[in-house]
C-alpha cells in the first residue's frame, strides 16, 4: 500500500462527565468495557486503524473530561480535528441539554474554517439501561436537534452490550474522510501542488547567496 493511501483523522469526543465517552471509546478499539467508572483527566487518545475505500485510515480518537474545570484545555486539544462525536445519557435529561453548549463550545475552540459545515456525529449511549425503563430523552427529540444542527448523523448504542458502536464509529471515519476529501477538492483548485524535489538544472539555477 502507498503513503499516499494511508490518512489519519483526528476525532474528538465531548459531552457531560459521566455518558460513556471513554467506555464507548475503549469497547471500539480494544473490545473491552469496565464497570467501574473512572472520570478522565484532562485528554487522552487511542487509535484504530480501519479501510475505508481502499485507504488505511487511522482514526486518532481523543477522550476529554467532561468536567468544568479541564474545560481550558480546549484550544489545543480542539484544534485540527476532522470530526466531533457528542454523547449524552438517553436517560439523564440534563447531559442532553447540555449539547447545545458543548457544540458552541468544540467551534470556538476548533475555530474550524467553515464552522457551519464542520462534521459532528451525535450519540445517545447507555440505551440498555433497566432495559430502556429509565430513558429520559425519545429517540425522536435527539433527531429532531439533529435536524436543527444539519442533520447531523445519529447513533443510539451502549457501551456496555457493544450495541451500535462499531456501526456509529464507522460513519464517524466515513463522514471525517468525506470533509477531508471536500477540503482537498477546493484547495486543488487554487493552488497547484508544490514539488518536493527539485531538478538539478534548477539547483544550478538557484542563487547561493
Amino acid at each position: 500500500m502507498l503513503m499516499s493511501d494511508r490518512m489519519l483523522l483526528k476525532v474528538i469526543v465531548l459531552g457531560d462527565s459521566g455518558v460513556g465517552k471513554t467506555s464507548l471509546m475503549n469497547q471500539y478499539v480494544y473490545n473491552k468495557f469496565n464497570k467501574q467508572y473512572k472520570a478522565t483527566i484532562g485528554a487522552d487518545f487511542v487509535t484504530k486503524e480501519l479501510h475505508i475505500d481502499d485507504k488505511l485510515v487511522t482514526l486518532q480518537i481523543w477522550d476529554t473530561a467532561g468536567q468544568e474545570r479541564f474545560h481550558s484545555l480546549g484550544v489545543a486539544f480542539y484544534r485540527g480535528a476532522d470530526c466531533c462525536i457528542l454523547v449524552y445519557d438517553v436517560n439523564i435529561q440534563k447531559t442532553f441539554e447540555t449539547l447545545q453548549t458543548w457544540h458552541e463550545e468544540f467551534l470556538k475552540q476548533a475555530d474550524p474554517s467553515e464552522p457551519e459545515s464542520f462534521p459532528f456525529v451525535l450519540l445517545g449511549n447507555k440505551v440498555d439501561t433497566d432495559g430502556g425503563s429509565s430513558r429520559a430523552v425519545s429517540e425522536k427529540t435527539a433527531r429532531e436537534w439533529c435536524a436543527l444542527k444539519g442533520n447531523i448523523p445519529y447513533f443510539e448504542t451502549s457501551a456496555k452490550e457493544n450495541y451500535n458502536v462499531d456501526d456509529a464509529f464507522l460513519c464517524v471515519a466515513k463522514t471525517a474522510l468525506a470533509n477531508e476529501h471536500e477540503h482537498q477538492d477546493v484547495n486543488e483548485m487554487y493552488f497547484q501542488r508544490i514539488p518536493t524535489t527539485i531538478s538539478e538544472t534548477e539547483q544550478e539555477r538557484t542563487c547561493a547567496c
